[in-house]
Formats: structure tokens, C-alpha cells, sequence
């Protein structure tokens, strides 16, 4: 039964009461209304027809909660997804073309199929690849971009660039519907968060704009019913080998989408992330809004934000909001024809405009300039390769995997001296004394394996090159908490030497793990030429004997 409740999260779920019911019905209505302007913009984002919008809001957030271990997310479409999809098949269709729409389920349907296999491989922790800096970047360059795309239908100027220097080009009651819905909903995020003032808006843009019959660009005709079965054909080798790199961006981005909801989300009830099972539901909802001819989906973090604020407790909550999405599908949907675009567009930025925080730049930079300088090269490239902006995502994790591989290949390797406070502390920068005479204390913060063991072996032999009157050498280990194949070969070398050049190694404070590899390679056994103590204090009252030994009596000692 236990397993059984494993696969199926939703057998978790509290029995619904009529107290429970009240509660999760009225934050499923709010982030219901909510989520279908926002799914009809996104949608215009990602350059699919209209409807698909609310497509990605009905059967995929439903799979999503079922098979999730995070109950209270907004799985729907969101801009960034969006923002990658239409950049990914630029130049491979025309946006809104049947080809467009078959590449877009494509990636919908790889990409779900990609996160699927990763979540029953238990893989969840390759989100570790992308550090918090240049996912930050990333999402800020891209949030600069999506408002960039919304400026045109936000104004009602034309996509020509040379529409921005023409007034003539202006229209005038689009720049009225824009500019009034964005500086209402800047308002409304503002001081009512949980009101659903998009509804509001879009409801009075509607009316307003079939009374004065507006003549600008309108939402129009949006099909009505259930969306059908939608199987596309078969890609040709060269069209797969496009959209493979768009599948793994997409992929990841999303995932850490709903990572940052999904965290919140669990830290509120005070338990563990499973990121492996929402990972699988998350692949099951971009199936599901693939086969209905929709586009990725992922999670909103204001969304999803919003079923907090609400007060939503469970899975139930989605369960209403994707019956109230249904529901306006179904009777509804002829009311959204009138919506201008340009409100749309105010839709899109107001969300978009809170994620560009330069300060975040900043603060990177007092915590560690070399973190920042990787950002703000992933903030350009992202802007410079548009649309391509996978290179954006891939250049930040190259040059964040090629820092975190340099500091790995160049461990923190001291030597150390007694503070007057008793602890260990750096010899060379606090100009401390050595431990006892002819003695040489090292300590290396990492641990001893093929990236490391190069550099500490480096360090003892330069060290006794420059200093002939070394009788023994003391390691300092708490930090090395293992050892691997390589490090169990220097460490062989390392002792063969120290007891050919007859100096004692005495090793202090390791840990298990590592102890038992040098133990199953037949290594410290305690003799003439090896010591090893429990405890740094151990090791420190014996290296004090040598203070009260003769010089030429230090090296037979201990």
C-alpha cells in the first residue's frame, strides 16, 4: 500500500469535508481566473494559436497535481517556457502555422518524455548543473526579452522596427487599452494580490472594446468545446536534430521553474522536496498538453504563489481551477474574442517585469566577483544569441562547471599553527609558530581523490625540498571525508618517500570512510613511520613532545 500511495501521490491527499471544500474552491476559482488570460497571452508569447492556451490549463495541471509530490502548483503555461518555444522554432516554421504547432508538440512531447525518464531514473539531482547565478541571469535576460517582444502589441505599433521613429505608425486607442490594463494591473499586484484583477481587466477591455468597436488587433474567434486528440506526424532526422537541444533547455529551465515554486511549496508543511516524483509529473503534464496539440507547460511561481496566499491546502484547489478553466471553455470562451492584444501584452509584461532585479547583479558581486562575472556573461550572451538562447543556459553552466573544476583542481591546502585560542588556524597568514621543531602540519580542505591528489602531493614534496630539516609530517584530516583509487596511490607514494627520507607521517582526525579505503588497501598499520590519532588533541600533546626533545633526539621520537 505504501508503494502503491509512492506512485499514485493524489491516494495522499486529505478526505474532502465541506470546511476543506470552501477553502481549496475559492483559491482554485482565484488562480482559475487567473490562469486563462494568462494561458490565451502565453500563448501569443510562444506564437500558437490562442486557444492553446487554455489547452495547456485543463488536462495537464490535472495530470500534474495527480502524479506530483507538490500539491499546491500552478502547472500551466508560463512566459519563459513560452519565450522558449518561440525562440526554439524561429526560422524552422511560420508562428501560428500548422508546422509551428506540430514542432511545438514536439517539444512538448520530448521534453515530457525526457523529464519522465529522469524522474523514474531517480536523475533529479542533475538540476545541481545549473548554479543559482546563472539560472538568475538567465531568467533576467530573458524576462528583458519577453518584454522587448510585448512592446509592439503593447503600443499597437507594427513588428517593423522602423514602426518605433513613426508616429503615423502609432494607434492610439491601443496605446490607451495597454497602457491603462498595465498601469491597473501594476496597481492591482500591488496592493490586492489575491483579487483577480486580470479577470477584471480583461472582462472591461472586452466590453469596452465591442462598444466602441475598436479597430486595433483583437483576441478574435477562439474554437469552443474540448480540445481533440492531437498526433502529430513523425519528424524528418534533420527537423529531430533541431529540436533536440531546444528539448533539453526546455527541460531544465522548466524544472527549475518549479523547483523554486515546488521548494517554497514543501518548506511551508515542513517536509522534504521529492524533486524525482515531480519530475515525473511534471513530464506527464507536457505529454498531455502535447497530445493536445498544445505547447510545453511548466510551473508559475506567481501561480502558484497565489494557492498560498489563498489558502489552499491540497490538490483539491487545482481540481477546482481546472474545472473553473473548463468551464469558461466550454460557455464562456466567445467573450474573450473582443479582448485587445494590446492587453494581452500588459498580461505578459506585468508578471515579467518583476523578475529584472539588477540589484541581484550587485550582491553577486560583494559575494564573489568571479560568480557575478559568470552571470553577467550569461545575462549577454543570452541577449546577443537571441533567439537562440540555449546558448545563454549552456555557456553559464560550461563556465560555472569550469570554476567549480579549477577550484576542485586547486584545493585549499595550509599549513597550520596553534591560535591562542586553541584552534588551527592558517601558520603563514597569522604568523604563527610551527607546531614543534622539525615538524611540518598541513591541512587540505577537500577530499583526497583524482582532482585533489595531485595538488597535495605537490605541496608536501615542494615543502620538504625547501625545508631539509623536516623529521615528520603532520596531517591535519577532519576534512577529508574520502579518498578514491587515485588518492589511495599518492597516499602509498607519499608514505614510501616520507619513510625513505626517514620522516614519520602522523595523520590526525580522519574519517571513517576514508579510514576504512586505506585500511582495505592494506595501509595505516601504526609503526616507526606512521602515527594516527583519534582526535586533533591526541595528535597535538604527542607533537609537544618533540618541544622538550634534543634536536638530534626529535627524529627517533614518537
Amino acid at each position: 500500500m505504501s508503494r502503491l500511495h509512492h506512485l499514485l501521490p493524489f491516494l495522499n491527499w486529505p478526505r474532502p469535508n465541506a470546511r476543506l471544500l470552501r477553502t481549496e474552491v475559492l483559491a482554485g476559482l482565484t488562480v482559475g481566473l487567473m490562469v486563462i488570460p494568462q494561458g490565451v497571452a502565453y500563448a501569443a508569447l510562444a506564437g500558437m494559436p490562442l486557444v492553446t492556451g487554455i489547452y495547456a490549463s485543463l488536462l495537464p495541471a490535472l495530470l500534474a497535481v495527480l502524479f506530483s509530490s507538490s500539491t499546491r502548483l500552478s502547472v500551466g503555461p508560463t512566459a519563459l517556457t513560452c519565450l522558449l518555444v518561440a525562440s526554439s522554432l524561429t526560422g524552422l516554421a511560420e508562428p501560428g502555422s500548422a508546422q509551428w504547432v506540430e514542432l511545438a508538440v514536439w517539444l512538448a512531447l520530448l521534453s515530457g518524455l525526457l523529464q519522465l525518464a529522469l524522474g523514474f531514473m531517480h536523475f533529479g539531482w542533475l538540476l545541481n548543473l545549473v548554479s543559482s547565478p546563472v539560472l538568475m541571469a538567465f531568467t533576467q535576460a530573458a524576462a528583458v526579452l519577453i518584454i522587448a517582444s510585448q512592446l509592439p502589441a503593447l503600443f499597437g505599433f507594427s513588428s517593423a522596427s522602423s514602426a518605433w521613429l513613426q508616429p503615423q505608425n502609432v494607434h492610439l486607442p491601443s496605446v490607451v487599452f495597454g497602457v491603462a490594463s498595465f498601469v491597473l494591473l501594476q496597481l492591482a499586484r500591488r496592493w490586492r494580490p489575491a483579487f483577480p484583477s486580470v479577470v477584471v481587466i480583461v472582462l472591461a477591455a472586452a466590453g469596452l472594446s465591442a462598444w466602441f468597436h475598436f479597430t486595433g488587433s483583437v483576441v478574435g474567434h477562439l474554437p469552443e468545446g474540448l480540445p481533440m486528440l492531437y498526433l502529430p506526424t513523425l519528424p524528418s532526422w534533420s527537423t529531430l536534430g533541431n529540436l533536440v537541444m531546444p528539448t533539453l533547455i526546455i527541460s531544465m529551465v522548466s524544472f527549475l521553474e518549479t523547483a523554486s515554486s515546488a521548494k517554497a511549496d514543501n518548506e511551508s508543511l515542513g517536509r522534504r522536496w521529492n524533486q524525482d516524483q515531480d519530475l515525473i509529473g511534471q513530464g506527464m503534464a507536457k505529454l498531455a498538453s502535447g497530445l493536445c496539440g498544445a505547447f510545453p507547460t511548466s510551473s508559475s511561481f506567481s501561480r502558484s504563489a497565489l494557492y498560498l496566499y489563498a489558502g489552499a491546502r491540497s490538490g483539491w484547489a487545482t481540481v477546482a481551477s481546472v474545472l473553473v478553466v473548463l468551464l469558461v471553455l466550454l460557455l464562456f470562451l466567445p467573450v474573450l474574442s473582443h479582448v485587445p492584444r494590446p492587453v494581452l501584452a500588459a498580461i505578459v509584461v506585468v508578471p515579467v517585469l518583476g523578475l529584472i532585479n539588477p540589484q541581484a547583479f550587485l550582491n553577486l558581486w560583494r559575494i564573489s566577483t568571479i560568480e557575478a562575472g559568470i552571470a553577467i556573461s550569461t545575462f549577454v550572451i543570452t541577449l546577443l544569441t537571441a533567439p537562440q538562447l540555449y546558448w545563454g543556459v549552456l555557456s553559464g553552466v560550461l563556465m560555472a562547471l569550469s570554476h567549480y573544476l579549477y577550484q576542485s583542481l586547486h584545493p585549499r591546502i595550509i599549513e597550520v599553527g596553534l591560535h591562542p585560542d586553541g584552534s588551527l588556524r592558517d601558520r603563514h597568514l597569522l604568523n604563527l609558530p610551527t607546531l614543534a621543531p622539525h615538524v611540518y602540519a598541513l591541512r587540505m580542505d577537500a577530499a583526497l581523490d583524482f582532482a585533489t591528489a595531485s595538488s597535495f602531493e605537490r605541496a608536501i614534496i615542494e615543502h620538504l625540498a625547501k625545508h631539509p630539516d623536516i623529521r615528520h609530517v603532520c596531517l591535519f584530516a577532519q576534512a577529508i571525508n574520502r579518498i578514491d583509487a587515485t588518492g589511495v596511490e599518492i597516499f602509498i607514494k607519499l608514505a614510501s618517500r616520507l619513510q625513505a627520507l626517514d620522516m614519520t607521517l602522523h595523520i590526525s582526525g580522519m574519517k571513517l570512510p576514508a579510514v576504512e579505503t586505506l585500511k582495505s588497501a592494506g595501509l595505516l598499520l601504526d609503526g616507526r613511520w606512521l602515527k594516527t590519532y583519534r582526535t586533533d588533541l591526541e595528535a597535538l600533546a604527542a607533537l609537544a613532545q618533540l618541544r622538550v626533545l634534543p634536536d638530534d633526539m626529535a627524529g627517533a621520537a614518537i
